[in-house]
């Protein structure tokens, strides 16, 4: 995704920022003499953790390094799959901090917000998003509804192989996102179908590179 956008013009910037289990982030990649929409992608070294405040301390650890290098108190976040809990359990523990960069638009791909295909039971929504069953991941979400910050544009964009889900994540489950951003300035759904739609082939998707690349930036 960070390649498609610097192909298609929207970012001549792309950094590396690496966690460790110790909270220490090593930044790799030059600054551009006229950066233009640095992208940052940030991976964990703990990249298996199923704890995910430790998820999200390690999203902060990586907020914080970069907007050190980079200066900015404005930002727009892209998760997929594991880094939209990341992302999640970040804003709630940490974005009331003191220079928390203010967030501007939020991408949410694949999120499994209320359970996982062949561990959980796919839960019915309600139009507002809300499951008609709540794992207790999800009842901890629910924070969100108080903490989300005002001001974000939310996209969630999600995969339907045909059975309902991307073949890792029900689509409801994807889409109960909307029931926990009641604060959100604007949220917007995209169903992306087909073989392209499958959980680990939405980041490599041409379809969501321009979805992606028109709501961050046009």
């Amino acid at each position: 995704m960070a390649n498609a956008a610097r192909q298609a013009g929207k970012s001549n910037e792309v950094l590396e920022a690496r966690v460790e289990e110790n909270g220490s982030v090593k930044i790799k990649g030059k600054l551009a003499d006229n950066p233009k929409n640095p992208i940052v992608l940030v991976g964990f070294s703990d990249n298996r953790n199923s704890d995910y405040h430790k998820d999200g301390w390690y999203a902060y650890k990586a907020v914080k390094a970069a907007q050190k290098k980079l200066g900015f108190s404005k930002m727009n976040l892209v998760g997929h799959s594991m880094g939209n809990m990341a992302i999640s359990y970040m804003i709630m523990d940490y974005s009331a901090k003191k220079n928390f960069p203010t967030i501007k638009k939020q991408v949410d791909i694949a999120g499994h917000f209320n359970g996982i295909v062949g561990m959980e039971k796919d839960s019915p929504i309600d139009s507002a998003g809300k499951p008609k069953k709540m794992n207790s991941t999800y009842q901890e979400l629910t924070k969100l509804r108080q903490v989300y910050p005002k001001g974000i544009d939310v996209l969630n964009i999600y995969g339907d192989t045909g059975k309902k889900s991307d073949g890792s994540v029900y689509n409801n489950s994807s889409r109960s996102l909307k029931y926990l951003l009641i604060k959100a300035k604007s949220y917007k759904e995209v169903k992306i179908t087909g073989k392209g739609g499958q959980h680990s082939r939405l980041h490599e998707n041409r379809q969501v590179d321009q979805v992606l690349q028109k709501f961050l930036w046009e």
